[in-house]
């Protein structure tokens, strides 16, 4: 898709242009984690030790508090997902390192949920083939499509979405024989650290009173509407909807739904009745604006608010 800009209703071609080296690709997105990935820096040229020779470009804390695998490549190359492979089943061997990593950068207070790692792999272009082995595998890896321009505009799109599949829809092992033992190996471990963590909507949504359960299906309707790149994470105490970042979380109570949006309540005026600024309380999922909805009519109302944190995001 050609970038233009606008002049005096003149469509101006925009022409893009290359990063000179990965390490200046790589500085960009850690200084800039929290408006791209919304997430922590924790260290940057990590090194896997002697016995795996690795270093990985840059660790990071999720806002779930999930470990975070960035990999950069500025040309097109299979070895981007080989190396985030590597380092996906050397992460999940060496808990330990990584939450030492992550205490002495921001205290023993910090804990890290193992029930996901997130692995993001940022290149110019990815084959058909990487694609492919990537959904065959089943792992949770997230391929992210750059194109810098010479205006100084930075454009990022993830080319495929996250797996997060359910128990037991990974692909089976037809083929394995002919396929790279790295990438095999790490991804049956994430295939079964899937079938151990994996929580879905359904149990969310489980035994709750038919009321509660008819607007938490019109509000995932709803928000999966937005957009195809939005993606449905169920967690063990509520239901993330996200892009690159988590737009709203939701939780499942017996006579409401309790949504948490990624707005700054500040600038919401007037706030709902329905509506409370929980920046400074302690609550499940992320987002600083909490909105109670115990009804069709309390959703609608809300509609216009989960659109502008789904545009907040970047979307």
């Amino acid at each position: 898709m050609p970038f233009f800009t606008i002049s005096r209703s003149q469509l101006i071609p925009v022409e893009p242009e290359d990063f000179r080296s990965e390490k200046e690709l790589q500085k960009l997105i850690e200084e800039n984690l929290g408006p791209v990935f919304n997430c922590r820096f924790v260290a940057t040229e990590f090194s896997t030790g002697e016995k795996h020779a690795g270093r990985i470009d840059t660790l990071a804390l999720s806002e779930d508090s999930n470990p975070v695998i960035i990999e950069y490549k500025i040309v097109e190359s299979s070895d981007l997902i080989n190396q985030s492979l590597f380092y996906l089943a050397w992460i999940q061997d060496h808990e330990g390192d990584f939450e030492i990593a992550v205490q002495k950068k921001y205290g023993s207070k910090v804990k890290v949920d193992w029930s996901a790692v997130r692995v993001i792999c940022i290149a110019p272009n990815f084959r058909k083939y990487d694609l492919h082995a990537v959904q065959v595998m089943g792992a949770n890896i997230e391929l992210w499509q750059y194109r810098r321009y010479s205006s100084g505009a930075l454009y990022l799109e993830e080319v495929l979405q996250r797996s997060y599949l359910a128990p037991g829809t990974a692909s089976g092992s037809t083929g394995v024989a002919r396929k790279n033992p790295v990438m095999v190996g790490a991804g049956r471990k994430a295939a079964l650290a899937r079938k151990t963590n994996t929580y879905t909507f359904e149990q969310h949504v489980d035994g709750k009173p038919d009321g509660v359960v008819a607007l938490a299906h019109a509000l995932q309707e709803f928000i999966l509407g937005l957009d195809s790149a939005v993606v449905e994470v169920p967690k063990k105490f509520y239901v993330a909807y996200k892009i690159s970042q988590n737009i709203i979380c939701m939780e499942v109570h017996r006579s409401k739904l309790l949504l948490f949006l990624k707005l700054d309540p500040g600038t919401v005026r007037p706030l709902p009745p329905n509506a409370r600024d929980v920046t400074e309380i302690g609550h499940f999922g992320t987002g600083d604006l909490e909105l109670r909805i115990g009804s069709m009519q309390e959703l609608e109302s809300a509609k216009p608010l989960i659109e502008r944190a789904y545009r907040h995001v970047g979307a």
